[in-house]
């Protein structure tokens, strides 16, 4: 009895502890399901917050964010080379001035603004500054309106995580957003990059900006558009990528943006020091390391010596131990004024030294290149900078930067190099662009052929003399070839297989493929697919591919307008065709030429077999375009090799002659936009070419 109750008794006891088990289990599931619900609410409340926010950033910047279309410019084997190019950029005040990328406006010659309601409007270039990569343009509508602004937000305030928008128009499509967070405030160039910094026009961007580092997808066409936060302020414009995106900070940007608005330049001071952040044997906390100083800079007549340490300038204490430290300097001692006497306090053989600086304003590493046509070359004057690493006396003088092949400097003995400086032309000295611009107007002005120039310069050590033909050679009527008597068809040689084909082994001659239309051949009847196999009863000895050229051999001992009789198989008939042996049609190479060199195209006259290969009328108008030069404003225009131009601004083109003269007359209107009318294959289209007529001549005067 007992063992049966205490079988029964365990058995309920344990029925109690499953019950009580399953409920504990039951109230443990209730609650983590609540739990998860719970979270789950919270995420979707927090998604929905952030959305929310990126949904409101959007709309308040969306209005002032444009897209860039620009042709720019760039210097390359004695050439300006135009191309197209876009970016991104955004409206900064009322008055439609637009900030973006110098590497994106900086060299722009036309510029063209879309606005986010796909209007498109012409902008010009207010000021750019390489250093900090900073461009402004100012949009120019048919009337005068107001713009919405974006508002900038305090860079400096940006911490790490915070919630980042890069917008703009990426590979220049419209306008998009990609969302990111800022992953580093302190961002410079890896020192695995140090042998390739970021460098524009000669400016290391590097030691002015410190990027803010973020993970928001940029590609090409981002450049430019701004970093936005989530209150729809900009903090940041977009500028490169290598990893992890960077933008120039907002600050930065902004003051930079108001000096180009305010005076379309970027004035700063100038020490002439090579800083670097302090040696690591160095265990004190205060100074920058001066590497070096440049000669006869404010610092050099300062008394500052390679190796001194810095500790303070104009009041401020200075410290920098890493590289990250730099840009922050330098945009200090930048900011300093420009002119003014400032003490700087340096350690030098480990105690403090009180030196007296009075800055000056630095000038850009690069003075602005120009092209000149008539001497083959790309120039620029010379600066501060290149006077001193060319070691050259004086600035005095114009810097060849690059040499067309075949153009006149390519082709004087000795021949002029890049990185020579020319002093003088025809005795006379040249100090700068403008002035060689000027005496090379005097030189050819009135002149039809190239004038031979006396040209001094130096390289290196020497200092060397040569001749220049000064000048654009137009294109010489090639002149008239004797012409020949010539038989109006088209033929291909009898080669032997297809002489066994036709089940004539051993048959020698030629196989008529064409005959030309309206000609004495097609008079006297001669077919596609007849067999020429004598003249005048020679036999015509054709009997392999390229033999075909023995019969044109052949007809060309005869005087022009002669009757000969061809010996003709045409199928199992043998026949004599008697035809007249008529005048032959001029060559390519005989054709008139046109080479336009303000759009840097070249067109001939059509040949009659132009027009027998393509089907055209013999009494078709136009001029065909032979070459094209990449990077001239006929390849912007997109006009390509082939293309017959029929119509200039309207105006009918016959031929070469007429074309030339239309061109001569727009250049000298200097029309703002040219329309060419063009035959491409069986269609026909209108191109726009719109130059710059000039641009070049007026910035390099407007520099002296």
């Amino acid at each position: 009895m007992l063992g049966s109750l205490y079988v029964r008794t365990s058995f309920w006891h344990s029925v109690r502890m499953i019950f009580q088990l399953r409920r504990s289990l039951f109230l443990t599931v209730v609650v983590s399901l609540f739990t998860t619900l719970a979270v789950k609410a919270f995420a979707a409340e927090v998604v929905d917050t952030q959305q929310a926010a990126i949904d409101e950033a959007v709309a308040r910047v969306k209005p002032s964010l444009v897209r860039i279309q620009v042709v720019a410019t760039q210097y390359f084997q004695g050439r300006e080379l135009k191309y197209e190019a876009s970016g991104s950029g955004v409206i900064i005040t009322k008055e439609g001035d637009v900030i973006t990328n110098h590497h994106v406006a900086g060299h722009a010659t036309r510029i063209v603004v879309i606005l986010p309601s796909n209007e498109e409007v012409p902008a010009e270039l207010v000021g750019t500054d390489a250093l900090a990569d900073i461009s402004v343009v100012k949009l120019k509508p048919e009337s005068p309106r107001e713009f919405t602004p974006v508002e900038f937000g305090n860079s400096d305030l940006l911490q790490v995580g915070e919630s980042v928008l890069a917008m703009g128009s990426p590979l220049a499509m419209s306008q998009s957003v990609t969302l990111g967070i800022v992953s580093n405030v302190k961002m410079v160039m890896p020192q695995a990059f140090a042998s390739s910094r970021f460098t524009l026009d000669g400016e290391d961007v590097g030691s002015l900006v410190r990027w803010i580092g973020h993970d928001a997808d940029i590609y090409p066409g981002n450049s430019g558009g701004p970093l936005v936060n989530l209150k729809g302020q900009v903090i940041g414009i977009n500028e490169i990528s290598f990893g992890l995106s960077g933008a120039i900070p907002g600050n930065l940007a902004q003051a930079v943006a108001h000096q180009l608005m305010e005076k379309g330049h970027v004035s700063r001071s100038w020490l002439g020091v090579e800083i670097q952040p302090l040696l690591k044997e160095d265990k004190d906390d205060r100074g920058v390391l001066i590497g070096g100083v440049v000669e006869d800079s404010p610092a050099a007549r300062a008394g500052f010596a390679s190796g001194d340490v810095l500790v303070r300038v104009a009041g401020k204490p200075v410290f920098v131990r890493y590289a990250e430290e730099i840009p922050l300097l330098n945009q200090m001692l930048a900011d300093l004024p420009i002119g003014r006497e400032f003490e700087a306090v340096v350690l030098r053989d480990g105690k403090e030294k009180t030196l007296k600086v009075r800055t000056t304003e630095r000038e850009p590493s690069q003075p602005k290149t120009f092209e000149l046509k008539q001497w083959g070359i790309t120039v620029r004057d010379i600066s501060a900078l290149a006077e001193r690493e060319m070691k050259l006396k004086s600035r005095d003088g114009v810097l060849v930067t690059s040499v067309r092949s075949g153009g006149a400097g390519n082709d004087a003995k000795p021949q002029v190099e890049g990185s020579d400086v020319l002093v003088e032309i025809n005795g006379a000295p040249v100090r700068n662009v403008a002035e060689m611009m000027e005496i090379t107007d005097k030189i050819t002005t009135g002149k039809t052929k190239p004038v031979p120039t006396r040209l001094g310069f130096l390289r290196g050590t020497e200092q060397l003399l040569t001749v220049v033909k000064v000048g654009l050679q137009e294109l010489e009527d090639p002149g008239l070839e004797a012409q020949k008597a010539w038989l109006p068809v088209a033929t291909q040689a009898i080669a032997r297989d297809l002489a066994e084909q036709l089940g004539s082994p051993g048959l020698n001659g030629v196989r008529v493929t064409q005959v030309y239309t309206n000609s004495s051949a097609e008079k006297a009847g001669l077919k596609v697919g007849d067999l020429i196999l004598a003249l005048d009863g020679e036999t015509i000895s054709a009997s392999q591919p390229g033999d075909e050229e023995i019969l044109n051999t052949m007809v060309r001992q005869y005087k022009i307008g002669t009757a000969a009789t061809l010996t003709v198989m045409r199928g199992a008939d043998k026949l004599s065709v008697p035809v007249e042996l008529v005048r032959s049609p001029k060559l390519e190479r005989e054709m008139k030429k046109y080479r336009d060199e303000d759009f840097e195209f070249t067109v001939r006259d059509m040949t009659f077999f132009d027009k027998v290969h393509e089907e055209w009328a013999e009494e078709r108008p136009g001029a065909q375009v032979t070459e094209v030069k990449d990077g001239g404003w006929a390849a912007i225009g997109r006009l390509n090799t082939g293309d017959i131009i029929t119509a200039v601004d309207g105006e009918p083109v016959t031929d070469v002659t007429s074309l030339k003269e239309k061109m001569k007359r727009v250049a000298a209107e200097k029309r703002k936009t040219i329309v060419l009318r063009v035959a491409r294959g069986i269609h026909t289209i209108f191109l726009e070419l719109e130059p710059n007529w000039d641009g070049h001549k007026e910035i390099a005067k407007g520099n002296h």
